[in-house]
């Protein structure tokens, strides 16, 4: 099919460039004239458009949504979605911890399967408030302090202010956080504001903050802000992490590791 810059079909071909955006997160031009069949400088002038309008941001060589506003799964659910990058994830963030490390276990299903790689290390000290992650922890391997605070069923997870009354007691070596997304712009974002209120407090006490989120979670962004760029040194994700995002992410700081 030849390109057209036809203006008659710009708002067919603006809706279709949104939800592309939407559905990856972060897309390149390059990308986009290919999927739609128009020439580089439309698609230029299309994403400049959008931008004006809201729902995108533009980055170099492309675009990203912001119309990304996630909702929470059931925890039970989340265990099963990307399985086997969490897996790997996982493996690579087991690695990062040492003997005699203090360590914080963050809610979320790639953190837990974190929590199940350490049940055999009995030389560490793990602070977590997830239920879940306390539980395959409480009966062999390393010390645990289970954090107090309300509890957020949806997540298995203790939030919120009362959370302080441990937390800001402790310096922690590492901290190894979840989110619901993270982007590029509006850093980690949950759905929770108690739960985003914890897992800032976290990041301040921890020396290290490793974020541990497969490549789906890659340019979605939820209610609640949960933590920016300048907080967080290492992220580890899946190889299916889009490159223009993974080289955009780069640029704000952390390191970036993929499993």
């Amino acid at each position: 099919m030849p390109a057209t810059d036809n203006k008659t079909l710009a708002p067919q071909r603006w809706e279709a460039l949104r939800a592309l955006i939407r559905d990856r997160g972060v897309i390149r031009v390059e990308d986009l004239r290919r999927e739609l069949r128009v020439s580089a400088a439309t698609i230029r002038r299309d994403l400049d458009e959008l931008e004006r309008r809201g729902g995108i941001r533009r980055v170099h060589g492309g675009a990203m949504s912001v119309e990304s506003r996630l909702d929470e799964p059931l925890f039970a659910d989340k265990r099963s979605l990307a399985a086997r990058e969490k897996r790997r994830i996982a493996e690579v963030a087991a690695a990062m911890v040492a003997a005699g490390d203090t360590i914080y276990l963050d809610g979320g299903s790639t953190v837990l399967e974190l929590a199940r790689l350490l049940r055999d290390r009995t030389n560490l000290t793990v602070v977590t408030n997830s239920l879940q992650a306390a539980l395959e922890l409480s009966g062999r391997g390393p010390r645990l302090i289970v954090i107090g605070g309300e509890l957020r069923r949806l997540s298995q997870t203790l939030v919120g202010p009362l959370t302080r009354l441990v937390l800001g007691e402790l310096h922690l070596d590492k901290a190894f956080m979840g989110t619901i997304g993270f982007a590029l712009e509006e850093g980690l974002t949950t759905t929770d504001p108690s739960e985003a209120f914890t897992k800032q407090l976290v990041m301040r006490q921890a020396r290290q903050v490793i974020l541990l989120a497969d490549s789906s979670k890659a340019g979605k962004v939820s209610f609640a802000r949960a933590g920016s760029w300048d907080e967080v040194h290492v992220v580890v994700t899946d190889r299916q992490v889009d490159g223009a995002f993974a080289r955009e992410l780069a640029k704000k700081g952390p390191r970036l590791v993929r499993a």
